[in-house]
């Protein structure tokens, strides 16, 4: 999911040195200070204890916050799973896996789950992090081809600083490149032409500086990211419903597909396949296997008497390292992202381990650890992001701590994911103009562009007007007239969300020189222009 951006403030303290993307301290020199995870918060004074029977009691009422929520929602399919003092206490399916058919969801259906993905590579991390890896080790150590906009940021930028967000590039760096059907070498290959913003000052969100990460680190011990993850946490854990690969997803004899939302009904409409990023975003898994992995966390790194996953390196995940949401009052509290993380104060002041994921193509996730309690819970969904498994865990950790549900979260949710799926065109939810300005003839239009971030694009005539064509593959967008020099298209894949403008840009003699892709400029500040491609 998209988080919001951060500031510069690390548990309490500010990040020393950091201030500009040309003058930086090292890694270890901005090594966050560890949260308190025994149930006592900073000021020595004991929290109060939840009462064993109102854990009970809120796992009881599971099945009730389950059907209302999904009746409320129409989502075809969900999943829950916790687990409590190192036992599954509770795993059961809801609903079914396809809209279209009556196979119903179990605790082993597969669902993807989407960013949860970065909380599973970071736990994988950990566990080879030591002799011939650690946390504060540079990308280039491992991939020397590895490059950024700014040459101290590629030879410092480590692998805790892109599993915490902190490298200076812009939100969802490389994701509509994946769009466009680039692969990840060329992704990764390509996050060298986005401009930086303060390293290790700023946090912005992004799978494919993830991807980097857990690439280097699978380089490290000489293995690719898929089998590493399968050999130090799937296979250990007999997660054996789990996968890093979209293949083993979609050959999963017992899995959800994915459903959008049109017109007020959920259809199986989309494939998601996210093998690009799939450290950060490529993982498929069900609640039993989930749960595994949640009693593994809680434990330390320990599961069924055998340590798994080293305790420090695992802890290292917890621990805040970059500010994500700032305070904005006196009383409003910050969050913080760890590895692959989010870490929080509740209201009860303890910490919340947890993360969400979503695939607007069709899938949302989340789960959500209680470390005092040594308490967890997972939720997956097969219909897209709109704060259904958010609304489950937080309705049952209302009951779990304060005895009581405090509000509907469903409905105190539903805005901020609405807000995801704005369409910034300058075209959205406009009428054409009735009497536009005309076009100058085809034949202007036409030719071959080039953007040093996006590639080649081309313009060549089709049957009811010009077509654009993006990407390696060279995706096919029939362009429709609006205003002047000003045409639509609709693009397609995870980050779409409408229609968006085409810009072309003529000198006085008439001649076409440029053409800007409106959406293609959405992840990287307005001043860069990497959407607008220059006539070669």
């Amino acid at each position: 999911m998209v988080a919001a951006a951060g500031g510069a403030t690390v548990a309490g303290a500010t990040m020393a040195g950091c201030g500009s993307s040309s003058s930086h301290a090292p890694a270890s020199a901005i090594t966050p200070s560890r949260p308190n995870l025994d149930g006592v918060p900073p000021d020595g004074v004991a929290l109060l204890a939840i009462p064993s029977d109102q854990i009970r009691q809120a796992v009881g009422s599971l099945d009730d916050i389950a059907r209302e929520l999904l009746q409320r929602t129409k989502v075809p399919g969900m999943a829950i799973a916790v687990v409590h003092h190192d036992q599954v206490v509770y795993a059961k399916g809801f609903g079914v896996r396809t809209a279209e058919t009556v196979q119903k969801v179990d605790a082993d259906t597969v669902f993807q789950l989407a960013s949860l993905s970065k909380s599973l590579g970071s736990t994988v991390v950990a566990g080879v992090v030591g002799d011939k890896l650690s946390w504060d080790d540079p990308i280039v150590k491992y991939l020397p081809t590895f490059s950024t906009a700014n040459p101290y940021v590629t030879q410092n930028v480590t692998i805790a600083d892109m599993f915490s967000h902190r490298s200076g590039l812009p939100d969802h760096a490389g994701d509509l490149l994946e769009d466009m059907g680039y692969s990840r070498a060329q992704i990764l290959d390509r996050l060298q032409y986005y401009p930086l913003a303060s390293f290790r000052d700023t946090y912005a969100y992004t799978n494919f500086g993830v991807t980097a990460a857990a690439v280097a680190a699978a380089t490290a011990v000489g293995s690719a990211w898929e089998d590493l993850a399968q050999s130090v946490l799937y296979t250990p854990l007999r997660m054996s419903s789990t996968s890093s690969k979209y293949a083993d997803y979609v050959n999963s004899p017992n899995h959800a597909s994915t459903h959008v939302l049109e017109n007020g009904t959920w259809v199986a409409k989309f494939k998601r396949n996210a093998d690009q990023q799939s450290p950060a975003g490529g993982a498929s898994s069900s609640v039993n296997d989930m749960a595994k992995w949640m009693r593994l966390q809680l434990a330390e790194g320990r599961f069924e008497g055998k340590q798994v996953i080293p305790a420090d390196s695992l802890l290292e995940t917890h621990i805040p390292h970059v500010t994500s949401v700032p305070a904005t009052t006196f009383v409003a509290r910050s969050a913080s992202y760890g590895l692959g993380l989010d870490v929080t104060i509740d209201p009860s002041a303890r910490i919340q381990i947890k993360h969400s994921g979503g695939f607007d193509l069709g899938a949302a996730t989340s789960f959500t650890l209680l470390p005092s309690e040594s308490l967890g819970i997972v939720t997956l969904t097969n219909g897209a992001p709109i704060g259904l498994p958010e609304s489950v865990n937080s309705t049952f950790l209302d009951l779990v701590i304060a005895g009581r549900v405090t509000r509907d979260w469903l409905k105190a949710n539903t805005p901020s994911f609405a807000a995801l799926l704005k369409n910034p065109s300058i075209l959205a939810g406009k009428e054409p103009p009735s009497n536009p300005a005309p076009a100058l003839p085809e034949p202007a239009y036409l030719g071959t562009f080039t953007s040093r971030l996006y590639g080649p694009a081309t313009v060549t005539a089709g049957p009811a007007g010009p077509v654009l064509g993006l990407g390696p593959a060279g995706q096919r967008f029939p362009l429709t007239h609006s205003d002047g020099n000003i045409f639509s298209m609709m693009p397609t894949g995870e980050n779409a969300v409408g229609i968006a403008a085409v810009t072309f840009a003529a000198g006085p003699d008439g001649q076409v020189t440029s053409v800007t892709v409106e959406h293609l400029n959405g992840e990287t500040p307005p001043t860069a222009s990497l959407g607008t491609f220059t006539k070669s």
